[in-house]
């Protein structure tokens, strides 16, 4: 039985690249006149998706056209779907086609100009499909081109290495060769060769790396033999440029480890609903990042039944302990003000989503009685978008320990006449009901997190809109273990920051105490009369500034202007001075917290340390 033949020319795209290609159908049936051929092109139109062709057969620039095997040129029609916003392109058959004759779709420059030819996509993809439909009366049948679409030449090298590590202890460090794009990549010239080094690292330590065909590598073992800040330097010695890792905190004894990721944030690439394997596989494999929880809105028409079961079974086989932490997660968009915008997280898979539209989840009083800390932990985000203001009146302390202080469509810190410099702007505007910082001089006792970019629920309409956008957000993790339970437990303790995306290391303690930690003077009496308030930034970036905030005035500020920073600084004005009453029930308090700046704009938010004034330790309830 004879078959269809389809073959793709190049069988290999790079990505970015900008030539003419050609897919060519060699028909295994005869084709009667007026039959239709339909090439999909799937491609949504952003900007890292391939390049959309226009039909103008009088226009010479990224043209697709169909020719015949008498070189005879068909112009196609565009075919538009409207809920992909992916274009197809239908040509008809202005003559018969015998068995064994080929028809070529081209897309690109018809005089082979590559300046005015068609545009690869800009990530690297295996087998990329291109749907090809004959209609022939009532009858389609389908065949697919395919085409492997490989990495740019080599642009970047980046290294991947924990943040915080102990003195003699091993890690490994992963090396990406990547291009322009970010994706992988071994296309360099044969005798590239990469040379690690580092002045601090041991003597022995200087290694000649070959590109693998991969276009990454692990170097196992690795460590530092006295406490310091460290960077891993490779050089490229075809072209002598430097590249350099984030920066390392080497402890003489480490009990936490630093870990980084996203816990409310949706990807360019991949849809985070419909495509939740390849959004998980992105954030673990090219974004490096060591947790991640997924992030739906809690809608049907957002998340279907079967998509979110979808997701808890991917939750559950991407979770790995000590390499990636899934959890399943959602987001709920409640009333103004009194409930706002926030994102449930489980510690433990095989979940149910809480649907606002049901009877049981209807109210967050209604979930929080059904549930405990144990089972779920729920982030107020966006706490000042108009739409979605939260004044933490009903603040809940057993759920709600974290807050997020931003994320890629503002910050919720404080308002822009207070400072904010990513404020929250456009037709949704800032709500200052819904300040993270005025929250905490009331009383509200929350840690940071930070959320990437979103277009989804209430962010849909954002992208349609003069809704000013930011760089997407990470939260970095104090954690004990690299595991489900391990940050978890960190979250609920508050220990973990916030930035504006870069992966800035920062420390900070208070009577040795890191951020999080709640202080009673019953068993530090010395907080009366000093504070002794030590930490450190280590920048991806010279550090611009340190600002050390008392509650919601500024206490100090640093000037580092270099990219790493230690300081140590006595708060030595009595307690008392400056203490907090936010009711009755609470006793006075205060707290402090920290905002690292670069230069490149970047930012870090410490989450708070507060202090509490209580004469006396709890008296224990004997047991009957």
């Amino acid at each position: 039985m004879r078959r269809s033949i389809c073959t793709s020319d190049p069988h290999v795209a790079i990505a970015g690249q900008t030539r003419t290609y050609s897919f060519s159908y060699t028909t295994a049936n005869d084709l009667p006149k007026g039959a239709t051929f339909t090439f999909e092109f799937q491609s949504m139109g952003r900007f890292f998706d391939w390049q959309p062709p226009q039909t103008n057969i009088k226009s010479k620039t990224n043209l697709i056209w169909l020719e015949l095997p008498n070189k005879k040129i068909v112009q196609a029609n565009v075919l538009q779907d409207m809920k992909t916003f992916s274009n197809s392109y239908e040509f008809k058959l202005p003559q018969d086609l015998k068995t064994g004759e080929t028809v070529t779709i081209f897309i690109g420059s018809p005089t082979n100009d590559n300046e005015k030819a068609n545009r690869c996509q800009l990530y690297t993809q295996r087998k990329k499909s291109f749907n090809f439909h004959i209609d022939v009366k009532s009858k389609r049948e389908t065949e697919v081109f395919h085409l492997d679409v490989k990495g740019n030449s080599l642009q970047n090298i980046k290294i991947i290495t924990p943040s915080l590590v102990a003195r003699n202890k091993r890690f490994d460090v992963i090396v990406r060769f990547e291009d322009e794009f970010g994706n992988l990549t071994a296309n360099a010239p044969e005798d590239t060769l990469i040379e690690l080094s580092y002045e601090h690292l041991r003597e022995n330590l200087n290694w000649k790396l070959f590109i693998p065909e991969t276009g990454f590598i692990t170097l196992p073992n690795l460590y530092f033999n006295e406490p310091g800040t460290y960077k891993i330097q490779l050089k490229n010695l075809k072209t002598n440029e430097l590249f350099y890792s984030a920066p390392i905190k080497c402890f003489k004894e480490a009990d936490y480890s630093l870990y980084w990721g996203l816990l409310h944030g949706e990807s360019q690439k991949f849809d985070a609903t419909d495509n939740i394997e390849n959004c998980i596989r992105y954030y673990r494999d090219d974004k490096s990042y060591q947790f991640y929880a997924t992030s739906s809105f809690d809608s049907e028409e957002e998340t279907k039944t079967d998509a979110w079961k979808k997701i808890v079974t991917n939750v559950s086989e991407f979770n790995e302990d000590e390499r990636f932490s899934v959890f399943l997660g959602f987001q709920w968009n409640g009333n103004s003000k009194e409930e706002g915008l926030r994102q449930f997280i489980y510690p433990k898979d095989n979940k149910s989503i809480l649907r606002k539209k049901d009877l049981k989840s209807n109210s967050l009083n209604k979930i929080y009685k059904t549930l405990t800390s144990k089972d779920v932990i729920s982030i107020p985000s966006f706490t000042m978008g108009s739409e979605t203001v939260f004044d933490f009146k009903n603040y809940n302390e057993e759920f709600e320990k974290v807050v997020e202080i931003y994320n890629a469509w503002g910050s919720s810190e404080k308002s822009s006449k207070e400072g904010n410099t990513r404020p929250i702007s456009g037709p949704v505007k800032e709500d200052n009901a819904g300040s993270v910082i005025k929250a905490l001089v009331n009383g509200t006792r929350v840690g940071f997190v930070a959320g990437g970019l979103d277009d989804r629920g209430v962010y849909s309409k954002f992208y349609d809109s003069t809704q000013v956008q930011y760089s997407s957000g990470l939260t970095a993790i104090l954690a004990k273990t690299h595991s489900r339970d391990g940050l978890f437990e960190a979250l609920q303790k508050r220990r973990c920051y916030a930035t504006t995306g870069k992966r800035i290391v920062v420390g900070f303690f208070i009577a040795e105490e890191m951020m999080g930690s709640e202080l009673k003077t019953y068993n530090k009496p010395g907080l009366f009369y000093n504070r002794y308030i030590t930490g450190f930034v280590l920048g991806t970036d010279k550090i611009k500034e340190i600002i050390l905030y008392r509650n919601d005035q500024v206490l100090t500020k640093f000037t580092p202007d270099d990219t790493t920073f230690e300081f140590t600084y006595d708060d030595m004005t009595f307690l008392k001075e400056f203490l907090l009453k936010p009711n009755a029930e609470k006793p006075p308090f205060c707290f402090y917290y920290l905002k690292a700046i670069q230069e490149d704009g970047h930012m870090a938010w410490s989450s708070p340390i507060w202090i509490d004034e209580v004469d006396e330790a709890p008296k224990k309830i004997k047991k009957k």
